[in-house]
């Protein structure tokens, strides 16, 4: 986590886990088997995690100067239970060509 990309990557991908286990295990438990405790721990956790994934977006923003456009899909990323997964594969596909670009630079 030494970049703020790299940051974002693994933020992102916390906050996309948490996520899933809060629609996909955490609501049913709810309001099928009226276990609301794991929504609670659950949630707080996810809230966290969004909070902290935000801030990592905020960060590359102003560092890599990303256009708006690349704001408003790594801010739909994090609203779509899949979302964070598929902004990760990008960016890591970003920063592969940037490493390729560098050693034939170099």
């Amino acid at each position: 986590m030494k970049t703020p990309i790299s940051r974002l990557r693994t933020v992102g991908i916390y906050e996309g886990i948490s996520y899933l286990l809060l629609l996909g295990i955490g609501m049913p438990l709810k309001y099928m088997f009226g276990i609301p405790e794991v929504v609670k721990y659950v949630g707080w956790a996810h809230g966290v995690l969004f909070i902290l994934y935000m801030v990592a977006l905020l960060q590359v923003t102003l560092v890599h100067r990303w256009s708006i456009m690349k704001v408003a899909a790594g801010v739909i990323a994090s609203l779509l239970p899949f979302g964070p997964f598929i902004l990760d594969k990008k960016l890591l596909h970003t920063e592969e060509e940037k490493a390729l670009l560098q050693k034939k630079v170099a």
